[in-house]
């Protein structure tokens, strides 16, 4: 249970982590029902692919960007629950939590694919970093707390 003004300020940076990870998992997903900036990314990368070769990778991206969205969301909410539930292994499970994240964002943000151009157009690769934040604002907040007995 939550009992310092600490842990609750770190289960809310955890919470803020949590929904801009299902705004980010979202957003691949409006953006192929709006303004199609995946699709227009890999149809500028590789101006030779049909259409039907276009749709498949923008669904293969957006069933990756969902697995990883799932599994952060996991993340967050285990998290949460180990820091309200006061858990000793709170402090390097989000520690390896978010190095994982910030890795998989990174990776998002900046690998390059054959065509030469990053895998993933940058509003999206940007939207992808955004957990990251919360996570750092949960790690400082949770290493500065004082140890659970």
């Amino acid at each position: 249970m939550t009992t310092s003004r600490q842990d609750r300020r770190v289960v809310a940076a955890v919470y803020v982590g949590l929904v801009l990870t299902g705004i980010a998992t979202i957003a691949p997903h409006a953006d192929r029902a709006s303004t199609h900036l995946l699709a227009d990314h890999i149809r500028a990368g590789y101006p030779a692919y049909s259409q039907a070769r276009v749709d498949s990778a923008v669904t293969t991206y957006l069933l990756l960007l969902s697995v990883v969205g799932a599994l952060g969301i996991v993340a967050w909410l285990g998290t949460a629950w180990a820091v309200r539930a006061g858990k000793q292994w709170a402090r390097p499970a989000a520690t390896v939590m978010f190095v994982l994240g910030a890795s998989v964002a990174l990776a998002g943000l900046l690998t390059k694919d054959t065509s030469g151009d990053t895998g993933l157009p940058p509003a999206l690769g940007w939207a992808g970093t955004a957990p990251c934040l919360a996570g750092a604002v949960a790690l400082a907040l949770l290493w500065r707390r004082p140890r659970t007995a």
